[in-house]
């Protein structure tokens, strides 16, 4: 999206389209890591260099009043946002810290009716060990394995 798409966006949802919003809303678009307010306001501090971190937080609090982005509370220490609204699961890595979009091989949507209860709302957060921790992690006992042998010394 370009500029005045960008701008057309933000008069839709009712917003003014001051440079700040359209900056923070083309910097989420073109980062699907689910930033938090502080990386967000790194990624566009060197476009605008007076921006201030208060005004990062308040137009992430505008798009997501408005409906443009979607607040995810998946870590504790801070939210994340995500440019893509509808319902879908987010995978938190334990190890590196990452999040991201996931499949799931059976989805729940809102408007679904599971066991005879009426779906309004889904927010899916999956934590475990991602699976490039997961190989990084093998090799790393693989390789402590061969020191140990080549050590001569068995801990076991």
């Amino acid at each position: 999206m370009n500029h005045e798409e960008h701008s057309t966006k933000l008069r839709k949802l009712g917003l003014i389209p001051t440079i700040q919003r359209v900056a923070v809303l083309k910097f989420l678009e073109n980062n699907r890591v689910h930033p938090t307010a502080d990386e967000v306001y790194r990624g566009v501090k060197d476009s605008f260099p007076s921006l201030s971190k208060a005004t990062v937080y308040n137009v992430l609090d505008a798009l997501k009043r408005a409906g443009a982005i979607r607040e995810l509370t998946i870590a504790r220490q801070a939210a994340r946002y995500d440019i893509m609204t509808s319902p879908h699961p987010h995978f938190m890595c334990r190890v590196c810290g990452r999040v991201y979009d996931i499949d799931l091989p059976h989805a729940v949507h809102e408007g679904d009716v599971v066991d005879g209860h009426q779906v309004e709302s889904v927010q899916t957060y999956i934590y475990g060990v991602c699976a490039r921790c997961r190989e990084k992690g093998a090799k790393n006992s693989a390789r402590k394995d061969q020191e140990t042998k080549a050590s001569g010394r068995d801990d076991a």
